[in-house]
């Protein structure tokens, strides 16, 4: 018998709170996250959730305990390594976050520029992205020019053009119509595919079943529970 490969945990919380004032907003997270792992936060509005996906980028700073980011604990993490921290993520929003006075191509760019990256490197990965997310015909578009599901494209496209190690989505398709959702979640299984480890914060029920992955459930700030669900069709009970 050949014993499985041990997993390697490219995110690691102990005993973790997060408090907003006298509220407490997470309480006593302790979790781990695999490589190129596909994993959902579930849980209703206020359930800690976005605030979760916060802690791991340095986005709010940790009440108590402990976060692990690909072996840097951010209790330890000088302030001037934080920007190389966040290279290690791409970020997906529900209201895409994109710069309106900017075009299509400008908005990409701007995470490779902030690196320091090379006009000509920047030019060639921007043109590739937006072919893999179908949107290489609106490098010149401006985002109010854009329907949601295409600017959520974009979204996605900027996430990616950095290579990172981790995707963090918050509610990436809770603004779109079922046809935008599934282009959206097709994305991101190619984002796994390519090795990055993919983190989904959702209350839609209907896109955990039809994607599959780890769920970990948020109640009230507390991870109330963490199982597998197979990908699943929709006249499926979940």
């Amino acid at each position: 018998m050949i014993d499985a490969p041990e997993k390697t945990f490219i995110i690691r919380m102990f005993h973790v709170h997060h408090n907003y004032g006298p509220k407490k907003a997470l309480i006593d997270i302790t979790l781990d996250i695999a490589k190129n792992e596909f994993v959902f936060i579930s849980g209703p509005s206020g359930a800690g959730k976005t605030t979760l996906l916060k802690l791991l980028y340095l986005g709010e700073p940790v009440s108590e305990g402990q976060v692990l980011i690909d072996g840097i604990n951010l209790a330890r993490i000088p302030r001037k390594r934080i920007p190389q921290l966040r290279r290690k993520f791409g970020i997906i929003f529900q209201d895409y976050k994109l710069i309106p006075t900017k075009s299509v191509y400008d908005n990409v760019a701007l995470v490779l520029e902030a690196a320091g990256a090379k006009n000509r490197l920047i030019q060639k990965k921007v043109k590739s992205v937006l072919r893999l997310v179908g949107m290489e015909d609106r490098l010149k578009s401006f985002p109010p020019s854009l329907s949601g599901g295409e600017q959520q494209r974009i979204a996605v496209a900027r996430a990616i053009i950095g290579d990172p190690k981790i995707i963090l989505a918050d509610e990436p398709t809770g603004s779109l119509d079922e046809e935008s959702a599934e282009v959206i979640l097709e994305l991101l299984r190619g984002v796994l595919i390519r090795g990055a480890t993919v983190i989904i914060a959702t209350h839609d029920k209907a896109l955990m079943r039809k994607t599959g992955g780890c769920v970990l459930h948020l109640e009230q700030g507390r991870l109330e529970a963490s199982r597998f669900i197979e990908k699943q069709y929709d006249n499926a009970i979940f």
